[in-house]
């Protein structure tokens, strides 16, 4: 009897997260979708006197003849997001290749290497120190896409000391997340959205200390946590097949030396950076000159660096190809709101939002306020602008309700900052994701428990604030 030949046993196969770009352009045709089934409907926007900013009237929203967006126009939203954020988009390739040029002169190797031999036996330290000073920026003067330049330098620095991408991204990124959300004196967040509740600038400042000392106990652990797993055993990183073939930045040479030229071009860097800094707080600096500074930093150190002018000039462009996926994911996102924007659905979504946020009971409906404001922030990720459209619909809504003003504006708080860090439309996530060539679904993936954990505590800071009549002081 002939025995049959076995079959060999199939494995099952593994879900496998899609393209970032497929993911969004997913999204994209969703909304599409959305334009034909949602009524369209907006709100009349108004000039505030008092600060000058437009807002809408919250007892305004009306319908409006629909207008669904054709599949011509679906395919149009694309380019027509990345003409509305090329200001971003620029400023991620001017970041990506100045600093490729600094790379190029030798002067961050040798900084960092030095830097880590200081730092044997104290690495744990590095992590919670960084994420102090980053929350700094975050809480004083409102850091996000400021972020995407030190990112380059908070990779290399963690895979010196033997952790990964992940962890240099999220020591920068999430620390100054830690503290925009926290937001004490965020002039964007906070501060536009107590001028629209009418109250005291940076007022309730008590209970917001509080909450960013709970987020930041909570983001060191999760993060270092993380760092000690990839470091004990670096096969468990989230990007473990990516360093693999990617092993620049991993070897630490004793005896590498910080030459006077690597001094001078260390020099027109941290110059360069003490002037965006001044900028940003004296100025108002924004994307444009944080450009502008940047490309003069890269072609200054370039020179000092003894590298001819053809040799800065290859350099930036290589720099610029490395980049180009986290510069060209923002575009793709910002077409998401263009569609819905098109198809007048914003509005309608959050009119739908607050009409539910209203039947909720007690201190519940500050918890809605906070989780409706995380998922508007999917699709209007600009903390000012945020503010502008939702707060005049939530700060009559608190008052109906029985909620204090300033509980609505920590709910919007929370809600803008903490999705920030994990929504693909957030430009300045996208940014850093990109500087740090780190997949949107590897960051996803390391990042969705710790906002879990934001988002509960974050449910439990507003109904505290809620039941016990937070107010302006």
């Amino acid at each position: 009897m002939t025995e049959e030949p076995r079959v060999p046993e199939q494995k099952p196969r593994r879900f496998k997260v899609p393209h970032t770009y497929v993911i969004l352009f997913s999204v994209v045709i969703l909304a599409v979708i959305g334009t034909y089934v949602l009524p369209a409907g907006v709100y009349d926007r108004v000039k505030d006197e008092k600060t000058g900013r437009t807002v809408v009237a919250p007892e305004s929203y009306h319908h409006v003849e629909q207008t669904p967006v054709s599949l011509f126009k679906l395919f149009e939203s694309v380019p027509k997001g990345m003409k509305q954020a090329a200001e971003i988009i620029f400023f991620i390739f001017i970041c990506g290749g100045a600093f490729a040029i600094i790379q190029t002169t030798g002067a961050i190797d040798a900084s960092i290497s030095r830097a880590v031999l200081k730092l044997k036996g104290k690495e744990k330290l590095l992590i919670p120190v960084t994420m102090a000073i980053f929350s700094i920026g975050g809480f004083t003067y409102g850091m996000a896409e400021e972020v995407i330049v030190f990112i380059p330098i908070g990779v290399a620095l963690a895979r010196a000391v033997g952790y990964d991408d992940v962890v240099g991204v999220a020591m920068m990124s999430t620390g100054a997340a830690v503290g925009f959300s926290g937001g004490m004196l965020n002039p964007f967040t906070v501060g536009v959205a107590q001028g629209i509740a009418e109250l005291p600038l940076f007022s309730g400042m008590a209970l917001r200390w509080a909450g960013y000392v709970v987020l930041y106990i909570v983001a060191c652990w999760w993060v270092m946590r993380y760092a000690a797993r990839v470091k004990a055993d670096p096969t468990q990183s989230l990007v473990y097949d990516f360093m693999k073939e990617d092993t620049k930045g991993h070897v630490i040479d004793e005896n590498i030396q910080v030459t006077g030229t690597h001094k001078l071009v260390l020099l027109a860097v941290v110059l360069s950076f003490a002037y965006m800094i001044y900028g940003v707080i004296e100025e108002g600096f924004y994307i444009m000159e944080l450009s502008a500074v940047f490309l003069a930093m890269g072609i200054v150190a370039g020179l000092m660096g003894k590298l001819s002018p053809s040799h800065i000039a290859r350099s930036f462009v290589e720099g610029c190809q490395g980049i180009a996926f986290g510069a060209l994911v923002v575009g793709i996102a910002r077409a998401i709101l263009v569609v819905m924007t098109d198809g007048q659905i914003v509005d309608t979504v959050i009119n739908s939002l607050a009409n539910w946020v209203a039947q909720l009971p007690g201190g519940f409906t500050a918890v809605g306020m906070f989780w409706v404001q995380s998922f508007i922030n999917f699709f209007i990720p600009s903390g000012s602008g945020q503010a502008a459209t939702t707060m005049p619909i939530m700060t009559p809504l608190a008052d109906l309700v029985g909620v204090t003003r300033q509980t609505a504006v920590l709910a919007y708080q929370y809600g803008d900052g903490f999705s920030n860090q994990i929504i693909p439309t957030s430009a300045a996530l996208m940014g850093v994701l990109g500087m740090a060539k780190l997949p949107y679904e590897k960051w996803f993936k390391f990042i969705w428990p710790l906002m879990v954990f934001w988002t509960l505590a974050g449910s439990v800071m507003v109904y505290i604030a809620a039941v016990t009549g937070y107010g302006p002081f």
